[in-house]
């Protein structure tokens, strides 16, 4: 039996419609007041003024609607993201991999939330601050999910109608994290987001922070080319799959297609059709089944590919 099928036998052994699948680990292939290079100390972090970076007022309310964390909640969903953050690091920070691409297979399995409450999470590390890039720019709505008004975006750039640091957007109340919006929606997307224009911004904002993570949200693997192009610019790609929904054929041909970048892992997700909740049921100490994303959730998927 291979080990597409021992995860979905397990899965199907605790009743739950989910499906697991290991991934394989492949080989490694002027923005705001400068922090240090090397060593960043945790109080000059915490003390970063945005003095050149737009400041835009967001509203609470609205953003845990949208099922997006904040610093001062206390909810499952958080806690789960902070498993997720925690194993990313473990993945990536000590080989300095802080270029990370977020996608999945299908649409609307809740990648764009997931790269969002990631950066908000990972932004809430004393020594990290987070740039959240909105690389879909067949849809971009990172700016949406925050209440930002339309502006101009990370197309504008590649369009050469604008550089970087008039673009990027401090979300008032997340401290160490900015946002570089998509802009206007474009069809040739695949054409910019693979340019040697977008490979070169990708190495200045790699490079430019070593503890800063930059996080690229990117449409679906296997309904558009703009992944695949993207993928020899990152250090990681973590692929979003819907519990339920996403088939394991589905998933194998994205790890086949993404066979030679490096998969930091599977984040299993589950949109409610009721109310768009991300959630994962899990049996509480209590005997309560609660909702919240578990992130990584099963070992079977998350065991390095040896085979």
């Amino acid at each position: 039996m291979g080990f597409i099928d021992k995860a979905l036998e397990k899965a199907k052994a605790e009743k739950q419609d989910k499906q697991g699948i290991e991934v394989p680990k492949a080989p490694l292939p002027a923005l705001e007041t400068p922090l240090p290079l090397k060593g960043a100390d945790a109080a000059a972090i915490a003390g970063i003024r945005y003095s050149a970076t737009r400041t835009v007022p967001v509203q609470m309310e609205k953003l845990q609607r949208q099922r997006i964390i904040s610093g001062d909640d206390n909810n499952l969903v958080r806690e789960e993201y902070k498993i997720l953050r925690t194993q990313i690091l473990q993945r990536t920070q000590a080989e300095r991999r802080n270029a990370l691409m977020i996608t999945g297979p299908l649409p609307n399995e809740g990648k764009t939330l997931t790269a969002i409450n990631l950066a908000i999470s990972l932004s809430h590390e004393v020594d990290k601050t987070v740039l959240l890039v909105d690389a879909d720019l067949r849809s971009p709505s990172i700016s949406g999910y925050f209440g930002f008004p339309r502006t101009p975006g990370l197309v504008d750039y590649l369009s050469g109608d604008a550089s970087i640091p008039d673009l990027l957007v401090h979300p008032e109340g997340f401290d160490k994290l900015v946002i570089l919006p998509g802009g206007r929606a474009v069809a040739g997307a695949a054409e910019l987001i693979g340019s040697p224009m977008m490979g070169n911004l990708v190495k200045e904002l790699k490079n430019f922070y070593p503890d800063r993570y930059v996080l690229f949200d990117l449409p679906p693997l296997l309904f558009y080319a703009d992944s695949l192009a993207f993928a020899p610019f990152v250090d990681g790609i973590i692929i979003v799959v819907e519990m339920g929904r996403t088939s394991r054929e589905d998933i194998q041909k994205c790890i086949n297609m993404l066979k030679n970048f490096p998969i930091i892992g599977l984040v299993l997700n589950k949109v409610s059709q009721r109310d768009h909740e991300c959630y994962y049921y899990y049996s509480h100490k209590a005997g309560q089944e609660k909702k919240g994303l578990r992130a990584w959730i099963k070992s079977s998927c998350m065991k390095p590919f040896s085979g």
